[in-house]
């Protein structure tokens, strides 16, 4: 969804291709396998056929098609370099810690550890995010709508945001944004 939320504030249109994930078929009935070898989505092809793939890398490559978006800072500035730090660290610190909840082998021990990393990695965020509207100060970026998706899982996975207030409140923030709602109906995630 992440990178759907930057092709919608970026006002890029995407034709969006829904996936089964267990079958690894297209909604069209074609293999998904052949799309991205890796088999999880999203994965973005171009009209030229390119395929790029990893939530990050999308996420940037929207943003810099549309540079006046404001959504990713300009190459080679400080600035850019921590919106792919706060985009790396929702994928490899927040992602992959709140995805391994959905295992439905998970036992209670093994969720009581990764809660306990879930919550060493939201303690810095929580810190971070005092005082800011957003990751980066007051403007929406990237990276962002990568921490809204991830952290949006919390509702399936009943993990409560309570004890960490400003993560809260920034979900709110960015979900009554009116392109993360837009997004947020395409998916069919809101009424």
């Amino acid at each position: 969804m992440a990178p759907h939320i930057v092709a919608t504030e970026a006002g890029t249109k995407v034709d969006l291709v829904k996936v089964d994930i267990p079958s690894k078929k297209t909604a069209d009935g074609g293999d998904f396998w052949a799309i991205n070898p890796k088999g999880y989505v999203p994965a973005l092809q171009l009209d030229d056929g390119t395929v790029l793939t990893e939530v990050g890398v999308i996420c940037q490559y929207l943003a810099d098609q549309k540079p006046d978006s404001g959504l990713i800072a300009k190459a080679g500035t400080m600035e850019r370099y921590h919106q792919m730090e706060a985009l790396n660290f929702a994928a490899t610190e927040v992602h992959k810690q709140l995805g391994a909840l959905f295992n439905p082998k998970m036992t209670p021990e093994m969720k009581e550890v990764q809660m306990g990393t879930i919550e060493r990695r939201l303690n810095p965020l929580e810190k971070s995010l005092e005082g800011k509207q957003y990751i980066m100060g007051d403007q929406f970026c990237a990276a962002d709508a990568y921490l809204f998706t991830v952290l949006n899982w919390t509702t399936p996975l009943k993990v409560d945001l309570g004890k960490w207030p400003n993560i809260k409140a920034f979900m709110g923030r960015v979900g009554a944004r009116p392109k993360v709602q837009e997004t947020l109906k395409a998916e069919g995630l809101v009424k």
